[in-house]
């Protein structure tokens, strides 16, 4: 069983202080609403600009792993974006279906599948080069304002993972 360290205890003790003066079971004071519900608006967004690649935000995703590094086995995917196998599978299979990549088994070790982008998933990369600064115009916000948020939130994911 974990302990919690000193600096978690802390800001565990701040927090129920300054929560007698909030009703922390309000929905509008859950930091888990505002993310989830910021998701949401995300993927609204990412829906209407990915449509005309025919590519949901998962597939994006995807696509972005093999655009940075073609050839990686699906754990390797899987690691980068934190999906198990079994929610990566049935993705990539519509990637292939839809003619973007190709998965073969890895000839040294034929429990691996490798996924490979072909010459329709390397071309999409020059249609969706506009997807980020779309997303930045649609979010309002100046850059570096998003590059401190981004920042915050891998700070959070990180905590999170290591007390979940």
């Amino acid at each position: 069983m974990k302990t919690a360290a000193p600096k978690s205890a802390a800001l565990k003790a701040s927090a129920q202080k300054s929560g007698k003066a909030r009703n922390l079971l309000h929905l509008d004071e859950q930091l888990c609403f505002a993310l989830y519900s910021t998701s949401l608006a995300l993927n609204k967004v990412y829906r209407r600009l990915l449509a005309p690649m025919g590519l949901t935000y998962p597939q994006y995703l995807v696509m972005m792993v093999l655009w940075e590094r073609d050839g990686l086995s699906v754990s390797e995917i899987g690691e980068k974006l934190f999906l198990d196998s079994a929610t990566l599978t049935p993705l990539l299979k519509r990637l292939e279906a839809s003619g973007l990549v190709t998965r073969t088994r890895a000839s040294h070790d034929e429990r691996q599948v490798i996924v490979e982008l072909s010459g329709e998933g390397r071309a999409l990369k020059a249609q969706a080069k506009s997807v980020p600064s779309e997303l930045l115009c649609a979010s309002e916000c100046a850059p570096d304002d998003l590059v401190a948020m981004k920042l915050q939130l891998e700070s959070l994911r990180e905590a999170l993972a290591r007390n979940a």
